[in-house]
């Protein structure tokens, strides 16, 4: 009798699609709603934004105000809620090598595929912000080190990444990025790199497949250019994230909606506009209904089901 193989663990899966032909494409996800809509899209991996967590659970900027604890707790319910092989954000490590060496194995214990840790002195910011500061490299090699030693699965991906750029200059953050390699980084990203020379050239000198974001359009002034993901494959680059695409978008569509209602009350009057709201029936079925439904058929019975709704 043949056993079934085993599953696969989230790491090693997000292993095997960095692995595959072409570049691989993870958009970023902050909550339940975001990360089943990109799941049912087709798209197998996404990256946790950091700043979208914050954000959206606090309601403040990017500027180091969320601590680990909340940042584990909001990735691992997202983690829960899809298949998704999601890469964690970790910011600083929320500490030295040691505290670094511990959050790493509790997002990993969250079912999480991997995880980013960054050279950024805390409290960190976004890295398209400005009066970034940085670690040394020896320090950031350490924490690193201390990553790669803490997780149990071997596929667990640690993503190391420089925020020198800005301060330091681009030789200075592939020089790091490449420390960092050697310390046991298995990806690497170089935040706010200034044109696509610049990728170009990371792609090129780092020894370890390179990551990049892709952020707002030019309306936005990013400090990274846009570039397409053909682009970016193009010039080497083997994972490209889009972390604020749908925290951005989604509060575009919330002001949109907004602005209808707010018409409305002026007005006095009801104004449909089924093209901004998402269906009762498709919100329930993204949301997993059906799986509840056929749990409760399971469990409770149709009969004790039809007595719940007369009640």
């Amino acid at each position: 009798m043949t056993t079934p193989a085993a599953p696969r663990s989230p790491g090693a899966r997000l292993r095997a699609l960095m692995a595959r032909p072409g570049i691989l494409v993870m958009p970023g996800v902050y909550d339940g709603f975001s990360a089943r809509l990109v799941e049912s899209l087709g798209f197998e991996a996404a990256g946790i934004s950091g700043a979208g967590l914050s954000e959206t659970n606090l309601g403040w900027a990017d500027v180091g105000l969320m601590g680990y604890e909340e940042n584990l707790r909001s990735s691992a319910a997202i983690a829960a809620c899809c298949g998704l092989a999601l890469n964690a954000d970790a910011d600083t490590g929320y500490g030295n090598a040691v505290n670094v060496y511990f959050t790493v194995q509790g997002f990993e214990r969250a079912g999480l595929a991997g995880v980013m840790i960054e050279d950024q002195a805390w409290p960190k910011r976004c890295g398209h912000m400005a009066g970034k500061s940085v670690i040394s490299a020896e320090e950031g090699v350490e924490k690193i080190r201390a990553a790669a030693e803490a997780r149990r699965d071997p596929g667990f991906v640690i993503r190391a990444r420089t925020d020198s750029t800005a301060i330091h200059g681009l030789g200075e953050a592939i020089r790091r990025l490449n420390l960092y390699a050697e310390a046991g980084a298995d990806v690497l990203f170089a935040d706010a790199l200034l044109s696509a020379e610049d990728i170009a050239t990371a792609a090129k000198e780092v020894i370890r497949p390179l990551a990049v974001n892709m952020g707002f359009g030019i309306r936005s002034r990013p400090t990274t250019p846009l570039l397409s993901a053909r682009q970016l494959e193009d010039m080497g680059v083997r994972v490209a994230s889009y972390p604020r695409l749908l925290t951005s978008a989604a509060i575009q569509g919330m002001k949109n909606a907004m602005a209808v209602f707010t018409q409305s009350l002026t007005e006095g009057r009801v104004i449909e506009r089924p093209d901004l709201q998402v269906p009762f029936d498709e919100l329930n079925q993204l949301m997993g209904i059906a799986r509840i439904r056929e749990l409760e058929a399971r469990f409770i019975g149709a009969a004790s089901l039809i007595k719940s709704a007369a009640e």
